[in-house]
C-alpha cells in the first residue's frame, strides 16, 4: 500500500529536520494552515490525514487495527518509516497527542520531540480522583448519536470544541469537517479516543515534551494538561489564555510562539 496515498501525505518546507503535524479527531490537515507554514523555513514540514479523514484512503480503515489508538499510532509509524523521518518534531492535537506518544514508544529514534496541544490520556472521570472531564454515560450517549444523528452530534460538539468566544465561522468549519467523515469510521475513532486509557504510557516517554494548554478547555481541562506534565519526565507546559480546544485555530500566533520557545535549543 502506498502510505503517501493512504494518508494523503503532503510535504513542504526548506529545512532538514522533520516536523510532522497530526490533526485531532474529526478534523484533517487543513486545520494546521495557520501554524505549519510558520515552520517551513526551518523544517521539513509533513502533513497527513488520519484514515477516514480528509482526503485519506477510506478503504484503509481496518476494524481490528483501528479499534484502539495503537492502530492509529502504527499508521503514524508507517509514515515515519516510509519517508525515513528521524528525530522528528511530532506536533499532535487532542487525541493525536497521545497517538504521538504511542508512536514515539513504538519507533524509538523516529520522534525526537513531542508538542502536545490539548492532550488527554483519559477523557473519562475515574477514581480515585482523576478528572478527565466526561462521565461515561455522557460519552456513550454521544457515541450513539454519531450514527443516528450526525448533524445533531456535530452541531452540539463543534461549539464545545472551538470555544464560546471564537466565532461562528470556525464553529461552522469544524461542524462541516465532522459531517464530512464517514459515520461508521467516526464512531469507531471516537470510541478509541474517548473510551481509551493511556495514562500508563506517559511515564515511558523519553523525549522532550511541550504540553500546550488552553486556560478554559471543556474537552481537555487544565487539570488534565497538568496531569500529563507531571507524568512525563521533564515535560514543560505553557498555558494560553482563552477558551476552546483548538489553539492552532483560535490562537495561532501564541501557539507558534510557544512552539518556537520550546524548539529554540535546536
Amino acid at each position: 500500500m502506498d502510505i503517501r496515498h493512504r494518508n494523503h501525505v503532503v510535504e513542504t518546507g526548506l529545512g532538514s529536520r522533520p516536523m510532522l503535524f497530526a490533526h485531532g479527531f474529526g478534523c484533517d490537515q487543513q486545520m494546521w494552515r495557520y501554524v505549519a507554514p510558520a515552520f517551513e523555513s526551518t523544517h521539513r514540514v509533513v502533513l497527513f490525514d488520519h484514515v477516514g479523514c480528509g482526503r485519506s484512503q477510506l478503504s484503509a480503515f481496518d476494524e481490528r487495527r483501528h479499534a484502539t489508538l495503537d492502530g492509529w499510532a502504527r499508521d503514524v509509524v508507517d509514515i515515519l518509516e516510509a519517508l525515513d523521518l528521524r528525530d522528528t518534531v511530532f506536533v499532535g492535537h487532542s487525541v493525536s497527542a497521545m497517538i504521538g506518544v504511542l508512536a514515539s514508544l513504538a519507533a524509538p529514534g523516529r520522534i525526537g520531540r513531542l508538542v502536545m496541544l490539548g492532550p488527554s490520556p483519559r477523557y473519562l472521570n475515574d477514581s480515585p480522583g482523576y478528572v478527565g472531564g466526561f462521565e461515561r454515560a455522557d460519552v456513550e450517549s454521544l457515541l450513539e448519536m454519531i450514527e443516528s444523528n450526525m448533524l445533531g452530534w456535530a452541531s452540539f460538539l463543534a461549539p464545545v470544541v472551538m470555544g464560546p468566544e471564537n466565532g461562528a465561522a470556525l464553529v461552522d468549519e469544524l461542524k462541516a469537517s465532522f459531517c464530512a467523515i464517514d459515520p461508521y469510521i467516526t464512531r469507531r475513532f471516537a470510541t478509541a479516543t474517548f473510551m481509551g486509557d493511556n495514562r500508563a504510557d506517559l511515564p515511558k516517554v523519553r523525549v522532550p515534551t511541550l504540553v500546550l494548554q488552553m486556560s478554559h478547555d471543556a474537552i481537555a481541562p487544565p487539570a488534565v494538561g497538568e496531569y500529563v506534565r507531571q507524568h512525563i519526565a521533564g515535560a514543560v507546559m505553557e498555558t494560553i489564555e482563552g477558551s476552546g480546544h483548538c489553539p492552532h485555530m483560535t490562537h495561532p500566533e501564541q501557539t507558534i510562539a510557544a512552539m518556537r520557545r520550546f524548539l529554540s535549543p535546536d
